[in-house]
């Protein structure tokens, strides 16, 4: 059996932003002295005049993007999401945010899968800081093809875009003819009636893992992929509520604020539904292979399946 391709989102990102620009010449990519490891030194070769190296001032970044995209322009403001949606965070707000500007933030290095770089650089709350921006898109892609798919959709829509990509190689599970991404529309990657397994990022492809593992116990979990977050596929969510009767969350997030949240949101709202939410416990990080943090946080497969086990 062939071993399955795996590529980090990140560089999906910079590879992505390389064919958009090749398409559209108003595209402009900001960093913030990080191009080798956002990936976006890709486009800083190939592109070198639409790139623009902020220094190491992600504040002053967002600032900038904001004056570029008034020009009519779309930039892309690049960073770790640490850096991009944490000490930006009033920039991203009050300049992008709140005069909805057309800029699209790229943010890497997100979660516990950052690994050995510890607690400080494993944003775990960045979806939870831009999903309450009002306005703000929030997209987690769970593989290359769904990275690549969201770079071009965040440069057609108008208005600010929070991207979240990771520094840890991913599975490819979008590689079929039927894929289509599309910005609030959740994916079904697995039919059952049992439990309803909804899940973002990297944590997709751990999620169909376990629900192999489930199905040999018996237990026929339905698997489906939000990138988006918000807006959240309601109608979606609310589906698979209704037809499994229980729904597990799985994110590399803080299970406040994130996916989690999101779907708890809509369901306590429109299909009352029990929900047992998987993710960073309301706890900071630490140092450590990123594989090894996964397993312990209880995000790869066999602790998603044991979760699961557990709440049924």
């Amino acid at each position: 059996m062939s071993e399955v391709k795996k590529i980090a989102t990140r560089v999906s990102y910079g590879n992505a932003l390389v064919e958009l620009a090749k398409e559209h010449d108003d595209v402009y990519v900001l960093d913030a002295d990080l191009a080798a490891a956002t990936q976006t030194a890709i486009f800083k070769k190939e592109f070198p005049d639409r790139h623009i190296d902020c220094g190491i001032a992600e504040c002053n970044m967002m600032g900038i993007a904001a004056g570029i995209a008034a020009t009519g322009k779309v930039p892309f403001a690049s960073s770790f999401a640490m850096f991009a949606a944490g000490r930006a965070f009033e920039q991203v707000r009050n300049s992008i945010g709140y005069p909805h500007l057309n800029v699209k933030i790229g943010a890497t290095h997100a979660g516990i899968s950052v690994g050995e770089d510890g607690a400080t650089h494993q944003c775990n709350e960045d979806i939870a800081l831009m999903r309450a921006i009002p306005g703000m898109v929030v997209i987690n892609p769970s593989d290359d093809i769904e990275a690549k798919a969201a770079v071009k959709a965040a440069y057609e829509h108008e208005g600010p875009v929070y991207m979240r990509f990771g520094r840890l190689a991913t599975p490819i599970i979008n590689d079929n003819a039927e894929y289509k991404f599309e910005i609030g529309k959740g994916v079904t990657l697995r039919e059952g009636t049992d439990v309803a397994i909804i899940a973002t990022g990297l944590c997709v492809a751990e999620s169909l893992a376990a629900a192999e593992k489930l199905a040999a116990d018996g237990v026929n979990a339905k698997v489906i992929n939000i990138h988006t977050i918000k807006p959240l596929d309601e109608e979606l969510v609310v589906a698979a509520a209704k037809e499994c009767g229980r729904v597990v969350t799985v994110e590399e997030h803080s299970v406040i604020g994130g996916l989690g949240a999101a779907v708890c949101e809509t369901l306590s709202r429109k299909a009352p539904t029990p929900v047992k939410t998987i993710g960073i416990q309301d706890c900071f990080g630490e140092s450590g292979p990123a594989v090894s943090l996964l397993k312990k946080y209880g995000l790869d497969a066999e602790g998603i399946y044991a979760s699961v086990k557990d709440f049924l």
